[in-house]
């Protein structure tokens, strides 16, 4: 079994921070928030370092987006934690985060025929619309992601909850192929 270099683009991971939280206290205070309650309930906060945006919700609710591991997300949420704690407005000390959505990448290393994939993989499971779009998509059902597959080789694994969703469907397919005489 060949090593395919997988690599996590984007980590979403949510929780629960509190209940009611000020959301226009945190906005005055902290210079780079973003807060247009008008265009969006939700306030930013970006972080460094892991380079992260966390969307606080009055509700107590944050999402973090844009971190490249699970582990810099849980970093970037107690960041946010901390911040918030240090204006006084009260929030839980050690959330619960849970990983929403997992973005990566791979690449096969060889061309592939899209047309032949999307007939050999059976249709059922296949979208493939080259005039629409230049990927075929992939539903796997274990694990329970969605894979683009572009003719380059290259993927997008997408809705996995832990990194190696992301490696069994990249093995799992190359397997498919292979048999299928197909790479």
């Amino acid at each position: 079994m060949k090593d395919y270099k997988i690599k996590i683009e984007n980590v979403v991971a949510s929780t629960q921070i509190g209940e009611n939280i000020d959301l226009n206290k945190i906005a005055r205070e902290i210079k780079d928030a973003e807060y247009k309650p008008k265009q969006f309930p939700g306030l930013v906060l970006r972080t460094k370092d892991p380079k992260a945006a966390a969307l606080v919700f009055r509700s107590g609710k944050v999402v973090c987006t844009g971190s490249k591991s699970v582990e810099d997300a849980r970093r970037a949420v107690k960041q946010v934690v901390n911040i918030i704690k240090s204006l006084g407005i009260e929030v839980y000390d050690d959330p619960d985060v849970r990983v929403q959505n997992i973005v990566a990448s791979a690449d096969l290393g060889v061309d592939l025929n899209l047309n032949a994939i999307a007939v050999g993989l059976g249709l059922e499971n296949i979208e493939y619309e080259p005039e629409q779009f230049p990927g075929l998509v992939y539903r796997l059902k274990d694990p329970r992601v969605v894979v683009l597959i572009f003719g380059s080789g290259k993927m997008v694994i997408t809705g996995g909850k832990k990194p190696e969703d992301a490696k069994r469907a990249v093995e799992k397919i190359s397997e498919e192929l292979q048999a299928l005489g197909l790479m």
